[in-house]
């Protein structure tokens, strides 16, 4: 028959694995896998007892178990009758479980031993390197390696791996196990490699490896962990599971710390579906929940067995308690909820509101009430009455239950432990019939319950005759007294948080080696034979050769006759050099032994025949030439030039001296040249000899060399940004043809060549370009043939590409005399590199030819005087520039020039800032500049306000183009109206100029307090006597209380000569300040009013200030005077009068005192001016 389980998830798209006992099931003709979005099913075909196992589901992070449990079918003639189904655990969980359920015991997937980093050479014993503790996901790969140091060593070590400290794994090659080695010949080590394929958890444990080499021995353990298979994602499972006809039962297990039976998954959403036959045709999926409760109770045991329903006992009391839920309830507003969960160890809280706030509750814990205590605390809490449990153990896992009256509220606490995780796992074993066997674990927490199985069967405590169980703090313990061989197995200790397997293998008797295998030396064509014998001739046994099984064929046999075993290699190959083992099946022995093979020598090079290899070397460079041979025994190496044994005995063949040498190593042989020389060309013969033959083989060196460098390079053709280099090839080619030269240059200051060409020049010219002008350069050239570039030549002379300047701009004629002719003119736009050296200027009679130098040799300036010119001739003009490159093209004056003095009318240019008044501060510095034009010099007069300027205070200079005005420090009594005249002979030009210096302005006069009422003080005053020279802008008032003297700001810039000072605090005393600015600013020192008055209280016109019985305040202002115990004399009129030097102030009132009247006190308010 089919048995079909599905499951379905809260997403779709997510990979669902199925494992069967543990191991993971693949899409097979025994297995089909179907995912449809977010429905998943296991389809079991031909089901037999062997399909009797535990299954499971997993998706993401959560992992659900059920077990298949197939009973032989039950005969046609008898009535079918319902299984008892497996009993589920009895612990519910909680509604407020997470979900997904999770196995939290996963670990995450750990990367493979090969990826690690390398670890430290060991200096100790005959590791290089040790194995290290490796980790690997089950189903994965991983690789142990141990590197041995071969230097010391006279043959290869011999290298064999152990599981736990008993079993040679050489026995175990296969499918999931190899053994591999190498040797690296430059750094002389030997690695071995252990390499274990697809892992499963029986292969966790320890191991260990030994090398040893004649008198050297040296071992290292390590451990494996293997992991189980992780999974991806975190998604809710929400999985049902089917039953056909063939009355297949199963029981459900969510490991996530807490074992939930059926009634949990039906309560949180987990759907069974169940199926009627074994067809696979699909019918509706039914609730079987909602059938429960709709269904009376005598239909309950028939819906159980059709459905499978594995507590029905639980579900029928989870469902009466929901039913008696449904009542309204008059004490509770909020109860209990049905179930809580926390973690040893934890803390929680359990709470109900109840309908009276006044209510007194009770809190039974299994019937018993709960007594306040330091782990117990109750609270209420307007109507929350609170429950709280301290640091949870497993005996408060137990029924609570709330009291109110007549009412209750029942809720279950589960109280989980944390996963017990396998610290130190367990160790393989083998030993005798009869012997003791012990098996010791340790877990992370001490008296903790574990689980033992063997080959998957759990050792119950019924079997204690067979077996012992013990616990010693953290370590658990499984011991068999007397062994038997039954008991070879594989024996597993499970907690909630790990497992751990190894494997216990029993012999029945020692098996005893009379002889063992030896070591064989045969040459070619030989026949080899490895012979053991033991002391069972019943023993059977396997030949490995480097840890692989022989397979007998036509050259290789292999033999058994009673106790001698026998393994012949007819016609020896190189190829059969190798270990070889002999193992007896059943026991722990590993006999070896190594085939070593005798051949003749031989030398492998690429080409030998009758004509000589050449091998051609650059001079100067080293030549190492590997020449590998092969030979056992490993032949002599003799190196001979034509005529001359460079190295003929053995001793010298490791001679590191000399610069022609050779090396030899075990399977080839280098000769070296260091810094070939010409001389070193030849023949040179190599012979290898050992007793079985000898070869040799030739080789020609030939040395060939770059070629010479040129000779200096030749610069011609210079120009502004360009030359001509030329060169010669050179005198020796190096023993090649030359191909082409490459050119460089570089700055004469510089250390760095630049390249010129990318391709090689096949000419001896080359045009270089793109030079900057006015750079020094060099330039040098090198050869290059098919070994390399030669060494540059020497250097090129210094040169350096320039071109002339220029014509120089803005040539004109500035002035003309009887005599002389003033010209002028700005440097040319383009100077260039060479600089400018000077200027050459000449001039041409009009209808001439010929120009006269004007200046004798060059000058610097761009102006030049011309003198000594006859009048009245008329004259052309032209400048040049000159550097080194040569002359400049000529700026030319086009029209002729007259020598001949020409009148021009006095003007004066009065600059735009002059056409205004100048308004200056006191101690700043005036500077006037005026510039003008007049022919000739005209006469230059300055005058203030009408009168002629004092030369002492203020300072005139005057020049053919402008006149200046200065004054160093300036003061009030420059200010006024100056004015400069130009004269020449009757022609004039006048001009104005207003100057105005300003200051600081003093302070405002008069201020005074012109009324005060409430809150707010008006203030007057005057402008000041001093405006300093300039208009006054505003003034800034200011007040301080007298308590604090700090001044603030009332207002700035204020315009009026009186303003009203607001929201003052009455009973305070102020002062009160202002500024007067102008453009300079605020004056340096501010108009202050003065003291607040004086106060004085009088009774019928007498003073009582000395008088004790009256107390005078006066507070905001408001004046108080308070009187004593009053009495009817104490009647009569009172005064206040305030008091300051601008006058005085009173006010008066009369006071009636009457019989014994309680009320007598009376207070005087008194608001008063302060006029100052």
């Amino acid at each position: 028959s089919t048995a079909v389980f599905e499951a379905e998830t809260e997403k779709t798209g997510i990979k669902v694995k199925w494992q069967r006992a543990g191991t993971e099931i693949t899409d097979s003709e025994k297995y089909a896998l179907k995912s449809e979005g977010n429905k998943h099913s296991l389809t079991i075909s031909n089901v037999g007892k062997d399909d009797d196992v535990t299954y499971a589901v997993i998706a993401g992070t959560s992992k659900v178990k059920f077990e298949l449990k197939v009973k032989e079918p039950f005969s046609n003639n008898k009535k079918s009758e319902p299984v008892a189904p497996a009993e589920a655990s009895p612990a519910p969980a909680a509604p407020e479980l997470p979900a997904p359920l999770v196995e939290r015991n996963q670990n995450p997937e750990v990367p493979p031993a090969e990826t690690q980093p390398e670890e430290p050479v060991d200096p100790i014993g005959l590791f290089v390197t040790r194995p290290q503790d490796g980790e690997v996901t089950a189903g994965g790969n991983i690789t142990f390696t141990a590197k041995v140091a071969g230097e010391s060593l006279l043959k290869k070590p011999s290298m064999k791996w152990f599981k736990g400290k008993w079993m040679d794994l050489a026995s175990k090659v296969g499918k999931h196990l190899q053994l591999h080695d190498s040797y690296d010949r430059n750094n002389k080590v030997y690695t071995f490699e252990m390499e274990i394929i697809e892992a499963n958890m029986t292969f966790a444990g320890g191991y260990r490896c030994e090398v040893s080499s004649k008198d050297k021995f040296d071992s290292s353990n390590f451990n494996l962990i293997v992991n189980e298979a992780p999974v991806s994602g975190e998604v809710d499972i929400r999985a049902a599971f089917r039953r056909t006809k063939t009355n297949l039962l199963f029981n459900f297990f969510i490991f996530d710390d807490n074992i939930v039976n059926m009634d949990y998954l039906l309560r949180n959403g987990f759907i069974l579906f169940c199926r009627g036959d074994g067809k696979s045709d699909s019918q509706p999926d039914v609730d079987v929940w909602e059938i429960l409760r709709k269904a009376p109770p005598s239909e309950y045991e028939k819906i159980a067995f059709q459905y499978g329903i594995t507590d029905l006992r639980g579900m029928l009391k989870r469902l009466k308690r929901i039913k008696k839920e449904e009542k309204k309830s008059t004490a509770f507003l909020k109860k209990l909820d049905p179930a809580y969960q926390v973690d040893k160890g934890q803390k929680i809280k359990l709470m109900v509101e109840v309908a009276n706030p006044d209510a007194d509750v009770k809190w039974l814990k299994n019937g018993q009430e709960i007594q306040v205590s330091g782990r117990y605390i109750f609270e209420a809490i307007g109507n929350k009455r609170i429950l709280t449990i301290n640091h949870c153990s497993l005996a408060d896992d137990a029924a609570y239950e709330c009291v109110v009256a007549e009412e209750k509220s029942f809720t279950e606490l589960f109280v989980k432990e944390p996963p017990i995780l396998i610290t130190h796992p367990l160790e393989d074993q083998m030993v005798m019939v009869g012997e003791r066997v012990e098996f010791e674990c340790e877990v992370s927490e001490e008296g903790a319950t574990v689980k033992w199985e063997k080959d998957g069967v759990e050792l119950t405590r019924e079997e204690t005759f067979k077996y012992r169980f013990k616990k010693d703090g953290k370590k658990q313990y499984l011991i068999i007294n007397e062994s038997t061989k039954e008991d070879s197995g594989h024996y597993t200790v499970k907690t909630n948080g790990g497992v751990s397997v190894a494997e216990l293998i029993v012999q029945e008797k020692k098996l005893e080696v009379y002889q063992s295998i030896a070591d064989l030396t045969v040459k070619a064509r030989d026949q080899a034979v490895f012979k053991c014998e033991v002391s069972d001739e019943n023993v059977k046994g396997i030949w490995l050769k480097n840890g692989k099984e022989v397979v007998p064929d036509e050259r290789i046999k292999i033999s058994h006759i009673g106790r001698i075993h026998k393994l012949t290699i007819e016609d020896v190959t190189p190829g059969d050099e190798a270990d070889y083992s002999f193992i007896p099946q059943g026991f722990a022995y590993n006999l070896s032994a190594k085939l070593q093979f005798l051949e003749p020598p031989k030398i492998h090079l690429d080409c030998l025949g009758q004509s000589p290899d050449t091998i051609v070397v650059v001079a100067e460079n080293k030549l190492r030439l590997d020449v590998p041979i092969s030979g056992d025994p490993t032949p002599t190496v003799i190196w001979q030039k034509v005529n001359k044994v460079i190295r003929s005995t053995t001793t010298l063949l490791f001679e590191s001296e000399g610069r022609v040498r050779v090396e030899k190593h075990e399977d080839h042989c280098v000769f070296i040249i260091e810094g070939a020389e010409k001389e070193d060309e030849g023949v040179y013969r190599v012979t290898v000899k050992n007793p079985v033959g000898e070869d040799k083989a030739d080789i020609t060196v030939k040395v060939i060399d770059v070629p010479d460098p040129p000779e200096a390079p030749k610069i011609s053709n210079i120009g502004e940004d360009y030359c001509t280099v030329q060169w010669q090839p050179p005198t020796y080619d190096g023993g090649q043809p030359v191909l082409g030269y490459i050119l460089e240059r570089k700055k004469k200051k510089s250390y760095r060549w630049m390249r010129l060409n990318f391709d090689l020049l096949k000419e001896l010219t080359y045009e270089a370009k793109r030079m900057i002008e006015g750079v020094v350069y060099e330039m040098r050239i090198y050869a290059v043939n098919s070994i390399g570039m030669s060494r540059p030549s020497p250097a090129s002379q210094p040169f350096m590409p320039i071109a002339p300047p220029s014509e120089p701009t803005h040539f004109t004629v500035e002035d003309v005399s009887d005599t002389t002719v003033a010209l002028k003119w700005r440097p040319p736009e383009r100077i260039g590199a060479g600089g400018l050296d000077g200027y050459i200027v000449e001039y041409c009679k009009d209808g001439s030819s010929e120009w006269t130098p004007a200046l004798p040799g060059l000058t610097e300036r761009t102006t030049a005087l011309i003198k000594d010119l006859v009048t009245g001739d008329k004259l052309y003009f032209r400048v040049k520039a000159i550097n080194l490159a040569g002359e400049s093209g000529a700026a030319i004056i086009k029209e002729p020039i007259t020598v001949q003095e020409i009148m021009q009318r006095p003007k004066i240019w009065l600059p735009r800032h002059l056409r205004q008044t100048l308004v200056k501060k006191v101690g700043e510095t005036i500077n006037i500049m005026i510039p003008f034009q007049g022919k000739p010099r005209p006469k230059i007069s300055w005058m203030k306000d009408g009168q002629t300027l004092d030369s002492k205070d203020v300072g005139i200079r005057n020049s053919n183009t402008d006149t200046i005005l200065f004054i160093r420090k300036a003061e009030l009594h420059h200010s006024g109206a100056y004015e400069v005249t130009l004269q020449i002979e009757n022609m004039t030009d006048t001009v104005a100029i207003t100057i105005q210096i300003i200051d600081k302005p003093g302070p405002p006069q008069n201020i005074k307090l012109a009324d005060v009422w409430g809150f707010n003080v008006a203030l007057e005053w005057t402008p000041p006597q001093d405006d300093g020279n300039a208009q006054i802008l505003g003034y800034t008032v200011q007040k301080a209380d007298k308590k604090t003297m700090e001044w603030y700001t009332v207002y700035d810039h204020y315009r009026r000569t009186n303003c009203v000072v607001s929201d003052l605090i009455m009973g305070n005393e102020y002062f009160f300040r202002v500024f007067s600015e102008n453009l300079c600013g605020l004056s340096e020192t501010a108009a202050t009013t003065k003291n607040p008055p004086k106060i004085f209280w009088y009774k019928n016109k007498v003073d009582l200030s000395g008088d004790a019985k009256y107390r005078m305040f006066s507070k905001q202002g408001v004046l108080t005077l308070e009187i004593r115990k009053p009495t009817p004399f104490d009647g009569g009129f009172y005064t206040c009068k305030a008091v300051n030097e601008r006058g005085e102030a009173e006010i008066e009132c009369r006071l009636d005192v009457r019989g014994n009247q309680i009320n007598i006190m009376d207070n005087i308010n008194f608001a008063g001016k302060n006029q100052q």
